[in-house]
């Protein structure tokens, strides 16, 4: 999503991002980033080819990031040091914060987090600890949870209007994909395998999927996961999926 979103902001300066370990620890790119978001001017070098030059200029790019988002230096989740050594959680916390900052409309999914080994040397060997870092706010999802209480209380208080329900998303669903010559009967069995839910997207949003990308006759359950794996990928995207679902 971060990789995205720095391509999408960047295209006109003509900026790839491929990877965020390789491509950000030399400050060019976010150099780039903060001027186009925060219409700085930086005094700094736009290439910095020595690690000398590459370390005066992330202390000038991260002291105007700390400025932008007024944070005290014992609030910072990265260092000129941890940038410069490609470590991908200190980036990571450093373009979520910029992304929340300046365009706090991102659907960044929350309560992403990884655990974190630290390994110490001390006179009796070596030490390990482990920890849990999130890298999104800690938070419940309110609007996920009001979504999940209506379909919760439409099974437990009327089930009598959930065939009324079901037959509505069938018409709908039916509508689209029936552009495609297929016909849609059971929401159960017909949705399992990621197939129609891949066309029902793809002709909502659109947009054509190249049958290179999934199985349109999944022989296994290997590549029914993967095709619904693809379908909860491309709604994620499409900021049309701001709550987990298991593709299970």
């Amino acid at each position: 999503f971060l990789t995205e979103w720095i391509n999408v902001t960047l295209q006109g300066e003509h900026v790839v991002v491929r990877s965020l370990e390789e491509d950000l620890y030399d400050g060019l790119v976010l150099h780039h980033l903060l001027e186009n978001l925060g219409s700085l001017k930086l005094d700094v070098e736009k290439i910095a080819l020595t690690e000398k030059k590459q370390r005066q200029k992330l202390s000038v790019i991260l002291e105007a990031v700390a400025k932008c988002l007024q944070l005290e230096e014992s609030q910072l989740k990265w260092s000129v040091e941890s940038i410069l050594a490609k470590d991908l959680l200190s980036t990571l916390h450093l373009l979520v914060a910029m992304a929340k900052h300046f365009e706090p409309t991102l659907p960044l999914p929350a309560n992403v987090h990884v655990e974190t080994i630290t390994i110490e040397t001390t006179s009796r060997g070596l030490k390990t600890s482990n920890a849990v870092e999130y890298i999104t706010e800690n938070e419940e999802n309110t609007e996920a949870q009001s979504k999940d209480d209506a379909f919760d209380e439409l099974f437990s208080c009327a089930p009598d209007k959930l065939d009324a329900v079901k037959k509505a998303l069938l018409q709908f669903v039916d509508q689209h994909v029936g552009k495609l010559g297929l016909n849609v009967k059971d929401i159960e069995s017909q949705f399992s395998d990621g197939v129609i839910l891949l066309l029902l997207i793809g002709q909502l949003e659109g947009y054509f999927l190249n049958l290179r990308d999934f199985f349109l006759t999944p022989a296994s359950t290997t590549e029914m996961l993967h095709n619904v794996n693809l379908a909860l990928e491309l709604l994620a995207e499409g900021g049309l999926l701001n709550f987990p679902v298991s593709s299970e």
